[in-house]
């Protein structure tokens, strides 16, 4: 046994809450996300306001396991599209990137996924994504809408034009009012997930999937209470 191996000292005991809970049963409940994410095709331009530049690259993605590296640079406006190359993006806008980040996740079921993330060095997720993974870029929107804070994402390069749209909180998401420019739910649906698409992008498959949404119809999860529809704005 090493020199600390095994030794507690008094910042390694879980420190109780007042709810009787302690700090690591927190830290596990915040290594979740509870989200459901939704099919957009027309995305108003009046709400394009608040951007936020991503770029990322996956080292692992498979059977909804996924390793992570992003940055990000916030109020930016890349006005990615078909023609976007990630690290093309990458290398004209490295020195604003003021975040980065090493996420971890697990499969998503019924709107829950596993997630933790950790706070890295943007110069150096910089550097990681260049050498690494399977890289992307996306310009995400910060949207409000009824009672939620929505984010929206305009997916570049080989995954244009998908637009994904998700609605985030911190337990399962229930009773939702859905914004008009939703058209179909996709929680749950791997083809969509980021490490999925990472892998194969949505233009490789775009035309035989609204082909299947054509003959199916658009479809939103009856699982997750009472579903709203809010009105244009």
């Amino acid at each position: 046994m090493g020199e600390d191996e095994g030794v507690h000292t008094p910042g390694d005991t879980p420190r109780e809450l007042p709810d009787g809970s302690d700090t690591e049963d927190l830290q596990a409940a915040q290594d979740f996300e509870f989200e459901r994410r939704f099919l957009v095709t027309d995305f108003p331009a009046h709400l394009r306001d608040a951007p936020t530049l991503i770029v990322q690259s996956y080292y692992l993605a498979d059977a909804g396991y996924a390793l992570r590296v992003r940055v990000q640079a916030n109020g930016l406006e890349a006005h990615v599209d078909g023609a976007t190359s990630p690290l093309e993006v990458l290398d004209a806008h490295a020195s604003v990137m003021s975040m980065g980040s090493v996420t971890v996740k697990g499969p998503s079921v019924g709107g829950t996924r596993y997630e933790s993330e950790r706070q890295v060095d943007p110069g150096v997720a910089v550097e990681m994504i260049r050498r690494g993974g399977m890289a992307m870029a996306k310009t995400r929107y910060s949207v409000w809408a009824g009672g939620d804070g929505w984010s929206v994402d305009v997916f570049g390069g080989a995954s244009s034009p998908l637009i994904v749209a998700e609605c985030e909180r911190s337990g399962p998401v229930t009773d939702l009012e859905i914004p008009a420019f939703c058209v179909t739910e996709l929680t749950d649906d791997r083809r969509f997930s980021n490490e999925s698409l990472a892998n194969h992008p949505y233009g490789e498959w775009s035309t035989a999937y609204l082909a299947e949404l054509a003959e199916t119809g658009p479809e939103m999860r009856a699982d997750f209470g009472t579903n709203g529809r809010l009105l244009p704005d």
